[in-house]
């Protein structure tokens, strides 16, 4: 199954929708990070130092043992979309709670927080593995205080641009497709879609031409 992640930032207000080219192609190379996870880094890394205002994009694999103890964010949202397993959080204000396989976290660390992200390892289950995306905030909301907002796996919202029985579905992590909207309002704004094709197609999707997007594809 070919599976594939785009996500787009709006960064101004214009509206007309033009066709996009492919200008790079980047090869996420996996490496240690944490505390004995391991990385797919395409965004932030040496290929790709940044993609205004997206900072940084892992795809992450956490063993046993291994995870992303605490740590400091701020000025930032980070995005963190479970595709395996899930993932237990806690943070500096007291939040806590666990990301299960296909929910997602959005996390908007504002004025400053310390968060930690560790592994639910149960047995037959699979290791966690998902993606977490930075983005930078805009001016006026690197110091508003910190908040989440959280959707699991059956409140992500779905769209099919060829109908239920067609070959490709789209989960609205947040932004709009085809019709469908996410009740995810990030600061700043920021569209983020899953995008699943059972078999061999092709999807249209409406973004303004001010905004920077990208795509991030896997097979399965």
């Amino acid at each position: 199954m070919f599976k594939s992640l785009a996500l787009t930032r709006l960064i101004s207000h214009h509206t007309m929708s033009v066709s996009r080219s492919v200008i790079k192609k980047v090869l996420a190379v996996e490496t240690p990070e944490g505390d004995g996870a391991l990385v797919r880094r395409s965004i932030g890394s040496m290929g790709l130092r940044n993609l205004t205002p997206f900072l940084m994009l892992d795809h992450f694999h956490v063993s046993e043992g291994a995870g992303f103890p605490d740590h400091p964010h701020r000025g930032q949202a980070t995005v963190t979309y479970m595709l395996e397993g899930s993932s237990r959080h806690e943070d500096s204000a007291g939040h806590q709670g666990t990301i299960e396989a296909g929910g997602v976290q959005w996390m908007c660390a504002g004025k400053g927080i310390i968060h930690a992200e560790m592994p639910v390892h149960t047995q037959g289950a699979s290791d966690p593995r998902g993606l977490q995306l930075w983005v930078d905030l805009p001016k006026q909301f690197k110091m508003v205080d910190p908040s989440y907002q959280e959707l699991g796996p059956d409140q992500i919202p779905i769209a099919y641009p060829s109908g239920p029985d067609g070959p490709v579905k789209i989960k609205v992590i947040s932004g709009s497709s085809h019709g469908i909207e996410s009740p995810v309002r990030p600061l700043g704004g920021c569209w983020f879609f899953h995008v699943i094709f059972d078999q061999k197609s092709t999807i249209f999707q409406d973004i303004p031409p001010s905004w920077t997007s990208f795509l991030y594809s896997k097979l399965k």
